[in-house]
């Protein structure tokens, strides 16, 4: 119990809002919000106290900041021992493709190891955690499901319980933390690109999740049983926290924020983290998600689709060496608008006629979707985003949207209870 009470008199410690940088990866027409939102990150005088003196494994990548530097760099220069750092899918600097292997490698700037858990080695092992004391996660997540950093984060967590590793959170804004949308993933279908029963929107920041991965038993029954340990244990001089979350300031789940850096290579600007939630179904067909176009996620389409529609020919760019269709036309959507205007045509949903237009333009819905050598419908990519094989079969059987969006219902009301339980911050309704 008082583990428990030590922990939320942290998470409620008040502390001087340090002002966000006003740029981010929005347009000139977004509008500043008037008490600017204070990720944890920039709370140093709540968390470093509890970092003192211990040798700190970090997770983290390019959007771990403090103003404009780096978590990492800013905690070395305020005496932090950092024995490593672990990375996840495109890097600890965020500059590789999506999918790509990351090797471990020595980072130049501070001459520390840099571990990549992306790939075969998706979690620390007792050997990497040996000389650390606390471990500590800092990512920018943007909501959605299939976005891997929440899969990461949860082996990242299996593996501190597991070892015994304190485990410290800093909270960050989700930019799509506004809304809850989308089928519940069925566990048949489990992958990396969503590993829990959640709807693709799950509207929780990433400290918000941990929270109910631990309290709803959704990790490892080793980690499981530890959690359970941690909730009973008293702390000491030697372990002054056990799991803890340090909180935004100034953030609800009404807030429109505006990411200060690119979250990954193609996620360039909001206007692809507002779409992505409805696009990124697009990855599990033949059709380009418009990687290798200034936009990804908000440009798509197939060269087999009418050329009366927007004309584009994706290419290969950072971030997107080999895109899908490269080099070849492409006829589809351009979604692209400012901020504002996106979030009108999101209307805080998942925006499933594009999909479904785009299946009944393309000639071939025989070769629509990818299809995987085994042709099973649990390896299916397309049902992997999904959740499970129901929206794959209600596309080719002809549902409305409105069909498709009232089966959805029922377990979203019951995620929805779930999630109330672990929300840190004021809800959206």
């Amino acid at each position: 119990m008082k583990q428990v009470l030590y922990v939320l008199l942290v998470l409620a410690f008040s502390s001087t809002t340090i002002a966000q940088p006003k740029s981010g990866i929005g347009n000139k027409q977004e509008k500043i919000e008037e008490t600017p939102v204070t990720p944890a990150a920039f709370r140093t005088e709540v968390y470093l106290p509890l970092l003192r003196g211990k040798r700190v494994g970090i997770f983290a990548n390019h959007t771990a900041t403090i103003g404009k530097k780096h978590l990492v760099d800013s905690l070395y220069t305020l005496g932090i021992k950092i024995a490593k750092v672990f990375g996840p899918e495109h890097g600890f600097r965020g500059d590789a493709d999506a999918g790509e292997k990351v090797d471990t490698y020595t980072d130049p700037q501070l001459d520390i190891p840099v571990i990549s858990l992306y790939g075969k080695k998706r979690k620390p092992s007792a050997e990497d955690l040996a000389d650390v004391d606390v471990l500590l996660f800092d990512i920018q997540d943007v909501g959605t499901r299939f976005y891997t950093y929440i899969s990461s984060l949860q082996e990242f967590m299996d593996a501190a319980f597991e070892h015994g590793k304190p485990l410290m959170i800093l909270d960050r804004p989700n930019p799509n933390g506004f809304y809850v949308d989308g089928p519940v993933l069925d566990t048949a279908y489990k992958s990396f690109v969503g590993m829990q029963p959640i709807p693709i929107v799950y509207g929780m920041t990433i400290g918000e999740y941990a929270m109910m991965l631990a309290g709803e038993k959704w990790l490892s029954p080793k980690a499981n049983e530890r959690y359970d340990y941690y909730r009973r244990a008293e702390n000491s001089r030697d372990t002054l926290f056990h799991f803890i979350v340090i909180k935004n300031e100034n953030y609800d789940h009404k807030s429109k924020y505006t990411l200060p850096v690119k979250p990954s290579p193609n996620l360039p600007d909001m206007a692809s983290i507002y779409w992505y939630a409805s696009t990124c179904f697009f990855e599990g067909t033949v059709l380009s998600e418009g990687r290798g176009t200034e936009h990804p996620f908000v440009i798509f389409g197939h060269p087999y689709l009418p050329k009366s529609m927007y004309a584009f020919t994706p290419i290969s760019r950072d971030g997107a060496k080999e895109p899908k269709l490269k080099d070849k036309q492409c006829y589809g959507w351009n979604l692209f608008g400012t901020n504002d205007q996106v979030l009108k045509n999101v209307d805080n949903k998942i925006q499933l006629k594009y999909l479904l237009e785009a299946y009944k333009l393309f000639p071939d819905k025989e070769n629509f979707f990818i299809k995987p050598k085994s042709d099973r419908p649990t390896d299916y990519f397309f049902n992997k985003l999904a959740g499970s094989d129901a929206l794959m079969n209600q596309i080719k059987a002809g549902k409305t949207e409105k069909e498709i969006r009232d089966s959805w219902a029922p377990e979203i009301t019951e995620f929805k209870k779930i999630r109330k339980k672990y929300l840190l911050y004021r809800d959206f309704e």
